[in-house]
């Protein structure tokens, strides 16, 4: 009996263990009282996204103008609604994360040009932005 608890016990403890380094590290550097650019691009009809282009270009474009005022960006890709049977109701949403209001402010004010101009090579939809205080 023992010589078949000890193989499960060991690959228990391997699986916990590869599991420990599946959090990404980044998201260590959010803290509280950071501002938090939530950019979102809600589905519908006749809605486009790249999620490819927005991933690979537009994102690290962003974070490349905004530079060291960017602590830290994240996507979502909309996967189901609240149901599996119920669309998305977001095709993707974008994090940006500050230390501050201000690094936020005076890094976006004088890149939006390059940034807008930027939506329509991956989307056809007006995102709505809501810029937070990430509390916990």
């Amino acid at each position: 009996m023992k010589n078949k608890i000890l193989p499960l016990i060991l690959c228990a403890v391997l699986f916990f263990a590869s599991c420990q380094g599946t959090q990404p590290e980044e998201t260590s550097k959010i803290k509280k009282g950071m501002t938090k650019v939530t950019i979102l691009y809600p589905n519908g009809d006749g809605k486009t996204f790249d999620m490819d282009y927005y991933s690979n270009k537009h994102m690290p474009m962003v974070a490349n103008v905004l530079g060291d005022s960017l602590k830290l960006f994240t996507i979502d890709k909309g996967i189901s609604g609240r149901t599996p049977d119920e669309p998305i109701p977001y095709l993707a949403i974008g994090y940006l994360y500050f230390d501050q209001l201000s690094a936020y402010q005076n890094s976006f004010g004088p890149n939006a040009e390059k940034i807008v101009g930027d939506i329509p090579n991956y989307t056809n939809i007006q995102p709505v932005v809501q810029i937070s205080e990430v509390y916990e």
